[in-house]
């Protein structure tokens, strides 16, 4: 069973956020304090779940600097870094980017290890200044997509981080929808899915933002939701955080249901805040649950695989997880929300024996 949350935990993670909350996202930063590597873990079928990594800022994009840069540092002192206040969604691009939302630094974080390059995207003035990010996508083309759940828009970057437009502005600025929240760009159908969290739906829109087909409506029943909230897209099928209903459903794209997985509950396999939602190369759905600090894992007959994480601020610990992804590489990413810092592991397939070779 999963340990059960103390008060102090509790306590701890919300005097966290306060002290967050009064912080500028951007402040001389010690280095992150190195983790102890947890083992793998075996799972059933000869594979394997590896802590791979944490990050939680600037600085650990940008490790090497050239010789002048280091002495520029020497004379003016260690330059400001930004870093993780609250990361909620995240996804990886094309490149191997990792893109970040974070509601209480209002902006997006860019992280590009491989460049060794980081951005930050705000918006902070004019009638489309950005108030909460919340759930963040990629198309074909690395353009960013992103909604915002105060604002009740969806804002859209290009590749480099220049903004193209905004889905969803009104009047003086108004947002159309009530709290967008999950985001599922098709690039090849050229669709956005978006969820309505307050009104109990999806829309399907095209790339420009108009509506084309809404999916669902408040209910219990498959194919209805309570409170929604985010949503992937993985091959044929859309996979949605149905958070009130205590499951987590999957379509395919024409809103027809397949198969659900969940139902409320306190113990191992039964959810209760479901946030962050993706599936590997090998159809295994994962979950995160943000009372648990955990990560379920699941089969399509909703049976549970296996779980990792438990409260704490160590490697493989969380304290109130949010977003998730999975990439192609099968690196699953999890916004670890209330320790401010992302945390990478790796599922690894069994080895296959080669055949048709010599004797």
């Amino acid at each position: 069973m999963f340990k059960a949350k103390r008060c102090g935990v509790v306590a701890t993670s919300v005097m966290a956020l306060a002290a967050s909350l009064s912080a500028s996202h951007k402040v001389k930063q010690a280095a992150p304090p190195s983790l102890e590597t947890p083992a793998p873990i075996e799972l059933l079928g000869g594979r394997t779940l590896i802590w791979e990594r944490a990050f939680s800022s600037e600085r650990e994009v940008k490790l090497k600097k050239g010789f002048w840069a280091r002495v520029l540092d020497l004379v003016a002192g260690a330059p400001d870094y930004h870093f993780l206040i609250r990361p909620y969604s995240l996804v990886t691009d094309s490149h191997g980017r990792v893109i970040v939302t974070d509601p209480d630094a209002q902006g997006l974080h860019i992280f590009d290890f491989d460049k060794q390059k980081y951005k930050f995207i705000s918006r902070e003035n004019g009638r489309d200044a950005f108030k909460s990010p919340q759930c963040v996508a990629v198309d074909a083309e690395d353009n960013i997509y992103f909604t915002d759940s105060e604002s009740g828009k969806v804002f859209v970057y290009d590749s480099n981080g220049k903004f193209k437009r905004v889905i969803g502005s009104i009047k003086g600025g108004e947002g159309y929808y009530k709290r967008p929240t999950g985001i599922a760009v098709d690039s090849a159908a050229r669709r956005i899915y978006l969820t309505d969290t307050l009104r109990h739906k999806i829309f399907v829109l095209d790339l420009e933002g108009n509506i084309l087909q809404t999916i669902g409506k408040r209910g219990v029943e498959p194919g209805e939701f309570n409170f929604p909230t985010e949503l992937k897209l993985h091959g044929n099928e859309l996979i949605v955080v149905d958070a009130m209903n205590f499951r987590v459903q999957v379509l395919d794209r024409s809103g027809q249901f397949l198969y659900g997985v969940g139902r409320i509950g306190e113990i191992n396999g039964t959810m209760f805040r479901p946030k962050g939602v993706g599936m590997d190369n090998e159809g295994t759905l994962y979950v995160v649950d943000a009372l648990f600090d955990a990560v379920q894992a699941f089969d399509q007959k909703g049976q549970l695989l296996f779980y990792f994480g438990q409260s704490g601020d160590g490697a493989e610990e969380f304290q109130l997880p949010a977003g998730l992804f999975v990439d192609r590489n099968n690196r699953i990413y999890v916004a670890d929300s209330y320790n401010h810092r992302i945390q990478v592991f790796r599922i690894t397939s069994a080895t296959k024996p080669v055949s048709g070779g010599a004797p």
